[in-house]
């Protein structure tokens, strides 16, 4: 597969996975209902987008940078609101 084909592939991979998490932050904003989120799943996956977007950089990979870069922004905001809403 050449490397432009190789691209595409991997930024229709990005996009797709970065959308289909996109309606659980909307969704989470929108009804402050956070009882569902677990806090260790938030910080591990976290952590592991972060190392994701590490691997991407030092790969120089722009289908994983652009999918990291906005998961991680997505996850900052779920886990900020599983601490603002969470009942204490």
């Amino acid at each position: 597969m050449s490397a432009n084909y190789t691209e595409i592939l991997g930024f229709l991979a990005a996009i797709l996975t970065t959308v289909a998490f996109l309606p659980q932050v909307y969704k989470t904003w929108k009804t402050k209902d956070v009882s569902s989120l677990s806090l260790p799943m938030l910080i591990l996956f976290f952590i592991g987008i972060l190392l994701w977007l590490i691997y991407g950089v030092l790969k120089d990979s722009p289908p994983m940078i652009f999918a990291n870069t906005i998961t991680i922004v997505s996850t900052i905001f779920l886990l900020y609101f599983k601490l603002k809403y969470s009942k204490k």
